[in-house]
């Protein structure tokens, strides 16, 4: 994990214990580790939401654990595009960053915090040593393999589903209002703004959606969800 230069990263001031114990409680496979983690803990960070933790292509420094907030991580294309590949939320592992130290490689993805986010860097060298615990390395590997099937799904809703599904789908299961930017929209999706932009306008002149600045009000939420599934 590199944090850049000019983002907003403070130590944290909570006591080690209570770091300690929030750490083990998100991540019990750490049980075993209690007397690294102790040690570790004073490097815990605060994160501005709009930190980047890393770009494309950094080289990998280090492993994130999150203790709270959330981290968007996405692969960005020449033309300024952005596909979302996962959230990474407290308990989870980042997928681009053990990637990365496994294969001792460029970290393949960028990851920008959401909103105000607490994290533990784990350096190279101690997340591959705690690797040889096994039930740390059993933790590591499983969710590995959901964070797989995970991005498995995301190419196929890329490759095979049309953008109007996928974009009635992420309309809903938000409430009757979004406050939401076409353009966050288009991140989301991985497509671009204008398209978007018009994909919402039909769905408006259909009486599925009011527009607004910055804001989208769901109509008639039984039509989404019918285009959303279908097949």
């Amino acid at each position: 994990m590199t944090i850049k230069p000019d983002s907003a990263a403070t130590p944290e001031h909570r006591s080690m214990g209570d770091t300690v114990v929030e750490l083990l409680g998100l991540y019990p496979a750490l049980h075993g580790l209690e007397a690294e983690v102790a040690a570790l803990a004073p490097q815990a960070l605060a994160v501005a939401a709009g930190t980047v933790l890393f770009s494309e292509n950094d080289p990998c420094k280090g492993f994130p654990l999150l203790l709270e907030g959330e981290v968007r991580v996405s692969r960005n294309s020449v033309d300024g595009r952005s596909l979302e590949l996962y959230r990474l939320v407290p308990g989870e592992l980042c997928l681009a960053s053990s990637a990365g130290l496994f294969r001792s490689q460029p970290l393949a993805a960028q990851a920008v915090a959401t909103r105000a986010t607490r994290l533990l860097p784990v350096p190279a060298a101690i997340f591959r040593g705690w690797l040889a615990q096994p039930a740390f390395r059993d933790f590591v590997l499983g969710l590995f393999a959901e964070r797989m099937a995970d991005l498995t799904g995301l190419i196929d809703e890329v490759a095979f589903q049309r953008l109007d599904r996928r974009l009635a789908a992420a309309l809903l299961g938000r409430g009757p209002e979004l406050s939401v930017t076409h353009q966050e929209l288009a991140n989301v999706l991985g497509t671009v703004r204008e398209i978007v932009t018009r994909l919402l306008r039909r769905f408006e002149r259909e009486g599925w959606i009011e527009l607004a600045r910055e804001r989208i009000r769901i109509r008639d939420g039984a039509a989404l969800r019918r285009l959303a599934e279908a097949g």
